[in-house]
């Protein structure tokens, strides 16, 4: 008994907790811990993948555009059922990430990915103005690739390679989907949130989330990240401006569904399409 009345009683650190505007948040340190842990379960893992893979690229024999980085592959050949079951868990399981961003901003205080502006209030505004930011980035971007491309600074872009069963268009579009939802919540609206709560300066953010976005694009070569990184800044400024990340998602997920949709009808019927 005499020990524990001479004993040092110490107390547990405590949380800090701030004020925001949509209630009391968790200090600064609690959510720079939490945003790094975020991005390395997520966007920021795939950004250490593609510098590895570009690594492999530059160091193996022969030019960047001599090979090729494919998007959407097959996961067991000849086997399409099971092929299928591969595909619809990678798909499922790439949107844990966004799960865990919408459990953190509602004990946060937040009303989850609505404050983000990802939600169904506004389904036409979102689709009218995504479709035309899809619009101007998918012309100049295909011809920033081919550019890209044919100086030697790309890979060739494989963005399809499934078997020609019934379910491929399919897991194309959810595929197409998954990666805008995925994107543009993380590195787009839940990272800009997190670093304005941060105090980086406007300039700052857009800098990081762009570059983030062209990061784990860098295994298609320097034009994919430079053209992502560019895509990014658009991204940042829109999102500034209309305050939410639905027309983003929208314009994503459109990009997307064109640019494996039309490399699976295209591929060896045009001529200025590249293929392996």
């Amino acid at each position: 008994m005499a020990g524990r009345e001479s004993g040092v009683r110490t107390e547990p650190e405590p949380v800090v907790v701030e004020l925001g505007e949509d209630g009391p948040r968790p200090g600064r340190a609690v959510l720079r811990t939490e945003t790094l842990l975020v991005l390395a379960l997520s966007l920021g893992a795939s950004g250490v993948s593609a510098l590895i893979s570009f690594i492999g690229s530059l160091t193996k024999p022969g030019g960047l555009k001599d090979q090729a980085a494919t998007l959407n592959a097959s996961q067991a050949p000849g086997r399409p059922w099971l092929d299928l079951a591969w595909q619809l868990f990678g798909i499922a399981t790439a949107l844990v990430p966004v799960l865990l961003v919408a459990h953190l901003l509602t004990r946060e205080g937040a009303p989850g990915l609505r404050v983000l502006g990802f939600d169904r209030t506004r389904p036409v505004a979102d689709l009218g103005r995504g479709a035309l930011v899809a619009a101007g980035i998918g012309s100049a971007g295909l011809a920033f690739y081919l550019g890209a491309r044919a100086g030697g600074f790309n890979l060739t872009v494989v963005p399809e390679a499934l078997p020609d069963v019934w379910w491929k268009f399919p897991v194309l579009i959810l595929s197409a989907v998954q990666n805008s939802v995925v994107e543009e919540v993380i590195v787009l609206a839940y990272l800009l949130r997190r670093l304005d709560q941060l105090g980086w300066s406007p300039t700052a953010a857009l800098l990081a989330s762009s570059v983030l976005r062209g990061s784990y694009h860098l295994y298609q070569g320097i034009g994919g990240f430079i053209g992502n990184v560019v895509m990014g800044v658009v991204f940042v400024l829109a999102y500034r401006r209309w305050g939410r990340v639905g027309p983003l998602v929208v314009a994503h997920a459109l990009l997307d569904i064109v640019a494996f949709g039309g490399y699976a009808l295209l591929a060896g019927e045009v001529g200025w399409l590249p293929t392996p």
